[in-house]
């Protein structure tokens, strides 16, 4: 870990969470990913596929944020509409969520009192859970909900960068567990996601760092590819929210795929390219503060969704 002795103790320790998050996280796909090559059909991909994957560059990779990147809308939405009608929780506590996403996205702030009342809060409807229980709905889940809401174009774009011989990652706040779920259904190499920590398959309730958001998705990255041998001059990575240009700041192919407002100015001062495949500009605000809300209860990491995008 870099020196962090010029930082504030509150600054550092922050710093030293999203290390900690982006490693595990990283150690995490890198096991998870030898269960994830059953390559689906993508006869539905219709976008352009980019032109710079090199075929056969085993040291480029492709770096694929998840919600409304990759998915139409957030996938712990998704997760907790399934988790909701398995009665893993009741609706008073989905009137509690939904208030407090709401409040992070209208306040556009990360205030610590809210983020760690949603972290505790969420973190204990999945305590005392198998890891395998969940892991086992969330097959169901994708089925249910997540399947037809992939975006072809962005699928086009990881296909291609498969069919160059390259590995794919999501990279996602969203819980690990579901993240390779839909890494695997979509036959890419693994997921980064934010890691609860388990002992003996049971959820503690606790994370293991931080939820992987912002700078602690770029230290993932960098983790990742520091063990896979990668050289991020050589890789991509896409994104919709300006909470990730630390992330697309670290390769050498930066892409904003349904920028929100933020991003998409960033990308253009930097000569980013750019991808939409929304219908329209106010096809940006997918998914509502509610529904965001419902996905924190489902996912077990309120730090996920309570560090979530404040995008828009």
């Amino acid at each position: 870990m870099a020196a962090l002795g010029w930082l504030t103790p509150r600054r550092r320790s922050a710093t030293a969470r999203s290390v900690l998050a982006g490693e595990a996280s990283a150690e995490a796909a890198r096991k998870s990913s030898q269960d994830t090559q059953d390559v689906q059909d993508t006869s539905d991909a219709t976008a352009q596929e980019p032109e710079f994957p090199v075929l056969g560059d085993d040291k480029a990779a492709a770096f694929f944020d998840l919600d409304n990147t990759v998915m139409q809308g957030a996938a712990l939405f998704h997760f907790g509409r399934g988790l909701y009608k398995r009665k893993f929780f009741e609706t008073r506590d989905l009137a509690k969520f939904a208030w407090q996403q709401a409040w992070f996205r209208l306040a556009g702030v990360e205030d610590p009192e809210h983020m760690q009342d949603a972290r505790d809060s969420a973190l204990s409807i999945v305590k005392g859970h198998r890891v395998a229980e969940l892991q086992s709905i969330g097959e169901e889940i994708y089925d249910e909900y997540m399947a037809e809401r992939i975006w072809p174009g962005t699928r086009a774009l990881a296909q291609a960068h498969l069919d160059a011989g390259q590995k794919v990652w999501l990279v996602t706040a969203a819980p690990v567990e579901i993240a390779t779920v839909i890494a695997r259904r979509l036959g890419l190499t693994g997921a980064l996601g934010t890691v609860a920590e388990s002992v003996d398959g049971i959820y503690t309730g606790r994370l293991v760092g931080e939820p992987l958001h912002g700078p602690a998705k770029a230290e993932a990255v960098r983790a990742l590819a520091a063990a896979e041998g990668l050289d991020l001059a050589r890789c991509a990575a896409y994104s919709d929210s300006h909470n990730d240009i630390p992330m697309l700041s670290l390769v050498g192919h930066p892409y904003a795929i349904n920028p929100d407002t933020k991003l998409r100015k960033h990308a253009r001062e930097k000569d980013w390219r750019l991808r939409d495949y929304r219908t329209g500009r106010k096809a940006a605000k997918v998914g509502i503060p509610a529904a965001a809300g419902v996905g924190a209860v489902a996912g077990g990491t309120a730090a996920a969704i309570a560090l979530h995008r404040r995008r828009r």
